[in-house]
């Protein structure tokens, strides 16, 4: 029978790592991957017998790339410490990595329900919010080049299970905006590196087309506040990437 590690990038996650561990109990091995905590992080999860490498933070693809090499089981399930995952998902995986034959799967989307502000997002673009996350370990890696909302790189099928891991997002509006800024900053990077260069009013036009997309396609007023506000928040991302983006191309390649 198939073996899975379950995995948790972490740093200064005292507040979630026990509860995430916990919820990885069903795994054949528990493995934290920490990149420096200064908080009870680490303590923690030796307490709860989890197995700790301590590494030095690059970018998460590298980071996630290091923990396959590092699992030691047949599968590697990937969990953030703000996540859990419920007995229907690892029932589920059980099922899963038992799929026999050249076309099962090598790895697997996961759904998540975001509990954003208090509440369960089921629209917005926040649910299902497929995650790459379980996957066959020595037959997939993580693309270097995509420094946020990592994309898996594999050759072989790939499959999606039903039951969502559940995701502790946002508590406050502050919170929010903090973390988007930092994916704000490799956006933009990404963006520049591939090409992207924004027309004069691209930092108009695209906080528009984000808001009509999530408030209106993807239904987001059936979230109602939070749905409108969650949208208004992703539209002010986009102007924030984008005018970014305009200053990132007047300055010119880096040296």
């Amino acid at each position: 029978m198939d073996s899975v590690s379950g995995v948790v990038l972490a740093l200064n996650e005292q507040k979630h790592i026990t509860a995430c561990l916990e919820s990885l109990n069903w795994a054949d091995e528990r493995l934290v991957l920490d990149s420096g905590s200064t908080d009870a992080t680490v303590d923690l999860a030796r307490q709860a017998n989890a197995r700790v490498v301590q590494r030095p933070f690059v970018n998460f693809p590298d980071q996630r790339n290091a923990a396959l090499e590092l699992a030691r089981c047949d599968w590697v399930f990937f969990l953030d410490a703000d996540e859990r995952a419920t007995p229907d998902l690892a029932a589920e995986i059980r099922r899963a990595i038992q799929r026999a034959g050249s076309t099962a799967p090598v790895m697997y989307w996961v759904p998540r329900h975001n509990i954003i502000f208090g509440k369960v997002i089921q629209h917005t673009g926040w649910y299902p919010d497929y995650q790459p996350r379980l996957f066959r370990r020595g037959e997939a890696t993580f693309d270097p080049a995509r420094l946020v909302h990592e994309l898996p790189v594999f050759e072989g099928g790939a499959g999606y299970l039903q039951s969502p891991l559940v995701h502790f997002n946002y508590d406050t509006v502050g919170q929010f905006l903090a973390k988007q800024m930092r994916y704000a900053d490799l956006d933009v990077e990404r963006l520049y590196d591939e090409g992207v260069r924004p027309r004069f009013w691209s930092p108009l036009v695209q906080p528009l087309r984000q808001f009509r997309w999530r408030f209106f396609r993807l239904q987001g007023y059936l979230d109602g506040g939070h749905g409108l506000l969650l949208s208004l928040l992703m539209a002010y991302y986009d102007f924030r990437v984008y005018a970014r983006l305009r200053q990132r191309v007047a300055a010119g390649p880096r040296v």
